[in-house]
């Protein structure tokens, strides 16, 4: 009888045990709105054992070097080609940087200007599966096509909608994400203008497909355009998915405007009371002060076997740590636009512990975090090699291989 009653209390301890540990690494799934929404613990399912790992391999790009071919200034971009050829898009020159796959300088593309192959502050960079490069030219509201030797293929001007970041489907269709809080619109800055939709599907003539994805309305002009700030990456199926720099939102799309779900996780900070910007006019200047907003992520990417990889915050950042790109535009006779661009800030802290990679599973379930010790504006994933910006401070990329364990 004693004999008994020990075993089923073993028993009923291991199965406490169990639960336990099932609910330290749980999420709570639930259907809004005919949508699955996927609420993340802070562990994630790896809990401290994380499936991969990053051994470092270089940085590309030295803002000390003296050869000016890796000299960047505010750096914006990276894609490869089919042969494994890499192209920085180094906005603040103005230009494109190709390298061979062994690092070897290949060729400088663009300069600043407005004519054919010349750039203003250029947003963002894709290439297609024939090695023509796609480049959104915000300075010049436009999208320029270049062929796969750097000369100039077709313009495409953007004068009913401002240009945003910019992909390239396999289906031959470029998606584009909405400018953000500092992507001013050919018709200027309008308090009264409707929320437009997150994502845009564009012809190669650059006309609207299709838009879908639903921005946040904050009741404030300036919360609006800052608040629903993101980053977006696009997989092999044209699925999108999208992280909201402000938001402790991700979403994932098909390419038909469908949302398959909605993933948040917890956060170490409150998002729940931002202060508002102002908009300071003094005779013909205007400057515009943001609004103070928790950020929660600055950049998502997507590897081979479909896991979601989003640069997260654990922490806000520290006064002496901020560093802030100033913007200023001009609008010249003729409604030509002259855009000028400059760091401020203490750019000599170049190490931090803010910075972590969250990865997710296809279906938004959190899977574990990797601690990072530099600043990240934003991630692209390449193979097994990942790729972190550092834009304003090192001005450069770090690659890393992922290690499966």
């Amino acid at each position: 009888m004693n004999k008994s009653l020990r075993l089923i209390g073993t028993y009923s301890i291991a199965v406490l045990f169990v639960l336990m540990v099932s609910y330290a690494y749980s999420q709570k799934v639930e259907t809004v709105d005919g949508v699955r929404v996927v609420h993340n613990e802070k562990a994630g399912k790896w809990g401290k054992q994380p499936k991969v790992s990053l051994e470092f391999v270089k940085a590309v790009g030295d803002i000390e070097s003296e050869d000016e071919n890796v000299l960047f200034y505010l750096p914006s971009d990276i894609v490869f080609d089919t042969q494994g050829n890499m192209y920085i898009l180094d906005t603040g020159n103005h230009r494109i940087q190709k390298f061979a796959p062994d690092g070897k300088f290949i060729a400088s593309i663009g300069r600043k200007g407005q004519g054919p192959a010349e750039f203003q502050y250029p947003l963002s960079l894709d290439v297609d599966s024939e090695g023509y490069l796609y480049v959104a030219d915000s300075g010049n509201q436009r999208i320029q096509v270049l062929n796969p030797d750097g000369t100039d293929h077709k313009t495409i001007q953007m004068t009913k909608i401002g240009i945003g970041p910019i992909k390239v489907t396999k289906s031959g269709d470029m998606i584009m994400g909405s400018g953000g809080f500092m992507m001013i619109g050919p018709g200027g800055m309008n308090e009264d203008e409707d929320l437009p939709n997150l994502i845009k599907v564009l012809n190669l003539e650059g006309d609207v497909k299709k838009e879908f994805g639903k921005q946040r309305d904050y009741k404030d002009f300036m919360m609006n355009r800052m608040g629903n700030q993101f980053h977006y990456t696009v997989d092999k199926n044209n699925n999108i998915y999208i992280s909201f720099d402000y938001q402790n939102r991700i979403e994932k799309y098909s390419s038909d405007g469908k949302i398959h779900w909605i993933s948040d996780r917890k956060l170490n900070y409150d998002t729940t009371s931002p202060k508002k910007g102002r908009d300071i006019r003094s005779g013909g200047n205007r400057m515009i002060q943001a609004p103070d907003m928790k950020k929660c992520s600055s950049g998502i990417a997507i590897d081979g076997k479909g896991r979601i990889w989003v640069v997260t915050l654990k922490r806000q950042i520290k006064e002496d740590e901020r560093v802030a790109a100033n913007v200023q535009v001009m609008v010249e006779p003729g409604g030509v636009r002259n855009m000028k661009m400059s760091v401020e800030g203490n750019t000599d802290v170049r190490e931090t512990d803010m910075y972590q990679l969250e990865v997710y599973a296809p279906d938004g379930i959190l899977l574990g975090k990797l601690q990072l010790n530099q600043f990240v504006d934003d991630i692209r994933i390449q193979k097994d090699r990942i790729y972190l910006l550092d834009k304003m401070r090192g001005m450069q990329y770090y690659e890393y291989k992922i290690i499966e364990k």
